[in-house]
């Protein structure tokens, strides 16, 4: 209003609220407002004197009255302020230890593509360290020409990570011989949802006789969504506490071709639970004990709950909330740390769907960010 009256240089010099006087002060609520104006007053930025121009430049091109406002050049500049960013990180991780010789941080005419393709593992929350090796790895078997190829790196990189993923392939199950599949995860991993997808699976899809046994009888309303998915697709369930009873619904569970174990969610730190935990799985015999994790977690996390869930017997690894995960990078040194295959992956909360075997060309795209690729370029 005041740049309506006196002009687009016309600037705010005092504001003050206005007390009202007299009986009116009891009823009425609006609050009145004395602005003292000038066009002629040169008043200070109240940006400071680095964010002055651009913060005036921002106020003109915002107005109402300007058509003009340029996104492409305001989107430009932004762009430019990041890839500041990540030149400064780089610089800043390349400082921060001893490189290697021929390593990323040694070479003064690092490629942009190459350098892109550093920022991009950075991004999708690969470590650092592992995303130093990675590019420089890439490095050493790409020619110059190569290295000026962002997508042709990518694949390259994409070829490294995939050869570190090991697999188990879906569930084997052969009618008339029965297989034990136990879950195992600390709290909140989904570990139940999971087991009800499987289940799912294998009885209303392929038909087999299937078991459900639960000793999650810790956490609030489990037994129930177990049972409630074990009416569901109509499947015997036993609730079970102690190892003599695990003993015993493994007996009567004995002509059936799959029998999946839902054990409670354990905190990694607690030793004397996951020691129970052992007990409780050795009175099943279990095939497979699958370690579910947490796409969400942290790298460290991750591996920490590898470590302490290792006394149980763990034969696969079994990731889950993909589509909640900001990137999958995390995922990487756990698979380097404990070298476990992978089963399944799952993405959502919809049973059957939302799980799929595991495989190490997706699970590479995934964590690499690449899942639009056509998988012919990586492969």
């Amino acid at each position: 209003m005041i740049r309506e009256e006196l002009g687009p240089d016309a600037a705010v010099l005092h504001t003050r609220e206005v007390k009202q006087r007299g009986l009116s002060r009891l009823w009425n609520r609006v609050r009145d407002i004395e602005v003292t104006a000038s066009n002629t007053v040169q008043v200070p930025s109240r940006f400071g004197d680095v964010e002055e121009s651009a913060a005036e430049e921002d106020l003109e091109t915002r107005s109402p009255l300007n058509d003009d406002f340029d996104y492409s050049r305001r989107y430009r500049d932004d762009l430019r302020r990041q890839i500041a960013r990540l030149e400064s990180r780089l610089e800043d991780l390349c400082h921060s230890a001893t490189p290697p010789r021929d390593s990323l941080c040694s070479r003064p005419d690092l490629p942009q593509a190459l350098f892109h393709l550093f920022t991009d593992l950075i991004e999708r929350d690969v470590q650092e360290e592992l995303a130093r090796e990675l590019v420089a790895r890439v490095q050493e078997e790409s020619s110059d020409e190569d290295l000026q190829d962002r997508l042709l790196l990518r694949s390259r990189v994409a070829r490294l990570v995939e050869r570190e993923i090991e697999i188990t392939g879906p569930l084997t199950v052969t009618p008339g011989t029965r297989r034990v599949v136990a879950m195992v995860g600390s709290t909140g991993v989904g570990k139940t949802t999971t087991i009800a997808k499987l289940a799912a699976i294998f009885r209303l899809k392929r038909q087999h006789r299937v078991g459900l046994i639960t000793v999650d009888t810790y956490r609030v309303a489990a037994v129930e969504q177990l049972r409630t998915y074990a009416e569901i697709i109509d499947l015997p369930m036993e609730v079970v506490s102690t190892p003599h009873q695990m003993r015993e619904a493994a007996r009567r569970f004995s002509d059936l071709d799959l029998v999946l174990i839902d054990t409670a969610g354990r905190s990694p730190k607690d030793q004397i639970k996951i020691q129970e935990l052992r007990a409780l799985l050795g009175e099943a015999s279990p095939d497979e004990v699958h370690l579910v994790l947490s796409s969400v977690a942290s790298a460290g996390s991750l591996r920490r709950a590898a470590e302490r869930f290792a006394p149980v017997g763990i034969t696969a690894l079994l990731f889950t909330k993909l589509d909640e995960a900001p990137g999958l990078g995390n995922l990487l040194p756990v698979l380097r740390h404990t070298k476990l295959p992978v089963s399944y992956l799952t993405d959502g909360q919809n049973v059957p769907d939302d799980i799929d075997p595991a495989r190490p060309a997706r699970l590479a795209r995934g964590i690499l960010g690449m899942e639009d690729l056509d998988h012919e370029m990586i492969t």
